[in-house]
């Protein structure tokens, strides 16, 4: 099984490429500046040199014309031992007159083409003397006066000598190089091990989540990034917690929901058909067994419009109708409810207002937000409905009197299983889909939802629905 590179291998690999380049390229430019500099160090230094003992060598001339040889031969060895090359001394015709040890496989001439290359303002040239030697040099000219003819003093150096300052440099960078590469690559490999320690923190404990342990806290990083993470991760723990602790609620209060009725049903039909059940009293039983199998009903119809919404199936059939007809046939299966919380119905002498949406699916929000408002409304108070057109769309709300919400239960109420404190106690067999069953129909119709309350007084949910082009 292919695994992958680590961050910590990828990591690791480019920070020593960039680093090994980047002593490559400074190796490269320091190699090229420093042989650069010594060229032009010792064709200075010849020069010099050159100058000086041409200087010299004339003043011996002058003032010993006859024997000048001997102390000419003695300044250009100084000066050769002083910038560490040959010199030679010449005539116009490039005759050999004297030259320093090391000079011997040069011959008795010099190339007239090379002391034509020698002027005063062009005196440096590369030259391998007319093929007597087996590398070029750096050669330096001066051509002086003196009793009469014309002289010629030459200081010479081989170029082997610049590549042997190259080489001895880049040994020299070379061992640094590996020492310092060595060095940094320790403290890139521990810099990485450092800071991929996170990224192996949080995949163990991303592994405890997916193993189903919600109580896991991730730490509060330094780094930034990590810090984000960290925080992303804790935020995602706990709504997975809460999730969790929803679903395992759900599942309860579905298998009660689908076992109690199923349990009833069951008992009732086998009274029926044992005689258990007298005569007189069947008509009653079979009412509350039809009761129970529209509870099932209900149940398994949210369930699986739910599951449709959620996956895109579920596609609304837009027709015209009369919402507020749709509203008072459903006040009226409430009624026997109704009556008996003695509830006052506000608001249905508005004039007719038509929407163009799925009558069905319409139908259901109207349903669960009555069946919502009759649940939590006091005994005695209201139920109240407004219609609002507003452009091509209408706000429907539906208010009831009561004890109202809390503000931590207004942002939780569409949320799927969830049901609140007083909830659970006014209905006990309710699963927490209601809500979120509207929340979802209203959205698959491009419409919003939303909820007001004012804790004691009322509990007022407000959405909107598209108008009808004829109305």
């Amino acid at each position: 099984m292919n695994k992958g590179k680590s961050i910590f291998s990828k990591y690791f690999v480019i920070c020593s490429a960039v680093i090994l380049i980047s002593f490559i390229c400074l190796g490269a430019v320091l190699l090229l500046v420093s042989s650069r500099y010594f060229i032009e160090d010792r064709k200075a230094l010849l020069k010099k040199n050159c100058d000086g003992a041409a200087y010299e060598v004339k003043e011996v001339m002058l003032d010993t014309p006859s024997d000048w040889k001997a102390q000419a031969s003695e300044i250009m060895k100084e000066y050769a031992m002083g910038c560490n090359a040959h010199f030679i001394l010449a005539d116009k015709n490039g005759r050999i007159l004297e030259k320093t040890y090391g000079s011997d496989k040069i011959g008795t001439e010099v190339s007239e083409d090379l002391l034509e290359s020698i002027d005063e303002d062009n005196y440096y040239v590369y030259d391998n003397f007319g093929g007597l030697t087996s590398e070029s040099s750096h050669v330096c000219g001066v051509k002086f006066s003196a009793n009469g003819p014309d002289y010629y003093m030459l200081s010479t150096a081989a170029t082997s000598e610049d590549n042997d300052y190259v080489y001895n440099l880049l040994e020299v960078f070379g061992i640094s190089a590996v020492i310092v590469l060595i060095i940094a690559l320790f403290i890139v490999y521990f810099a990485t091990m450092k800071l991929t320690e996170p990224v192996k923190e949080i995949a163990g404990l991303s592994k405890k989540i997916g193993k189903g342990d919600f109580d896991v806290t991730f730490p509060d990083y330094d780094i930034a990034e990590f810090k984000q993470l960290s925080v992303a991760f804790n935020e995602m723990a706990a709504s997975l917690k809460s999730y969790d602790t929803m679903r395992n609620s759900f599942v309860a209060n579905v298998s009660h929901e689908l076992r109690t009725p199923m349990t009833s049903i069951g008992g009732f039909v086998d009274g029926l058909l044992d005689g258990t059940i007298p005569e007189g009293k069947r008509e009653e039983y079979l009412r509350i067994i039809s009761s129970e199998v529209h509870r099932l009903t209900r149940l398994v119809k949210s369930m699986l419009n739910l599951a449709k919404i959620e996956a895109g199936e579920l596609e609304p059939k837009m027709e015209k109708f009369s919402v507020i007809e749709l509203i008072v046939e459903t006040l009226m299966t409430f009624e026997n409810r109704i009556e008996e919380k003695e509830i006052e119905i506000r608001g249905l002498d508005a004039p007719r207002i038509w929407l163009y949406a799925d009558e069905g699916l319409v139908h259901q929000v109207i349903y669960n937000l009555i069946e919502n408002a009759i649940k939590f409304v006091n005994k005695g108070g209201y139920i109240e409905f407004g219609f609002n057109p507003i452009g091509d769309r209408t706000v429907i709300s539906i208010r009831n009197s009561g004890e109202g919400l809390s503000e931590e239960e207004m942002p939780l109420v569409f949320d799927r299983f969830y049901k609140t404190d007083k909830s659970r106690g006014l209905d006990a067999t309710g699963v927490g889909l209601g809500l979120n069953i509207v929340s979802s129909i209203i959205r698959l119709h491009g419409g919003k939802i939303m909820v007001k309350s004012v804790k004691g007084e009322y509990t007022e949910f407000l959405f909107t629905l598209a108008n009808s082009d004829n109305a």
